[in-house]
């Protein structure tokens, strides 16, 4: 299993805890624009830096072309946002998992961005975990199908919205509040803040793209 871990250039009140990743050897850090600085400030060695950098100094860029190995620098009058063009790098390393934080906080359309592009890239790289992670959230895509949840002690609230189309036949079991064969449509809120009573869950369903958030009141 490898993970690779995206930071963006987000406030850094938002980001997730680095503390389960700083020791694994098998982790690969990449920033996107100021998130390189970002994880050169938490003592994170960026394997990759990629973006326009156009929110940095011209003594920030210096910092990043003196410590990082590999800066990929573009124009930035491109079509990929600096989000997208790192989770294309993460996949050059091959992983298993992708996790993304860092883009939550501050300009609401480059979450949006990050949001969809997560939904293209798993869309077409369904072998890949894809996750969206802050210091009280993560949220996930699914699919159709079956899927276990592991219970969180730490981000109890588990809330399930459509993404794309219906959501079809949902099954959930193993929670507060289970239901079957129910039907999650576009701006249904009702499916918001359940929780689960054992430590693994579950959720099926049969058709439509499921957006998954957990999270946490602190």
């Amino acid at each position: 299993m490898r993970t690779v871990v995206i930071c963006g250039g987000g406030p850094k009140n938002e980001l997730m805890s680095f503390q389960s990743y700083s020791n694994d050897e098998d982790i690969v850090f990449i920033g996107a624009d100021r998130g390189a600085i970002t994880l050169l400030e938490l003592g994170l060695m960026p394997t990759e830096a990629v973006g326009d950098f156009d929110s940095l100094s011209s003594e920030e860029l210096m910092y990043l072309q003196q410590s990082i190995k590999s800066l990929n620098p573009v124009s930035s009058e491109k079509d990929e946002t600096d989000a997208e063009l790192a989770i294309a790098k993460a996949l050059t390393f091959k992983p298993t998992h992708i996790v993304i934080t860092g883009v939550t906080g501050g300009r609401l359309d480059h979450f949006m961005a990050v949001l969809n592009s997560v939904y293209r890239f798993q869309t077409n790289y369904p072998h890949i975990t894809f996750k969206i992670v802050n210091k009280w959230n993560e949220l996930f895509l699914l699919s159709a199908g079956d899927h276990e949840l592991v219970k969180n002690k730490d981000l109890p609230y588990v809330s399930f919205f459509s993404f794309q189309g219906i959501i079809s036949n949902v099954t959930l079991t193993g929670f507060k509040y289970d239901v079957a064969e129910e039907t999650i449509e576009l701006g249904n809120a009702r499916f918001t803040s359940n929780e689960l009573l054992y430590e693994v869950g579950s959720i099926s369903f049969t058709s439509g793209i499921c957006l998954v958030i957990r999270s946490s009141d602190e």
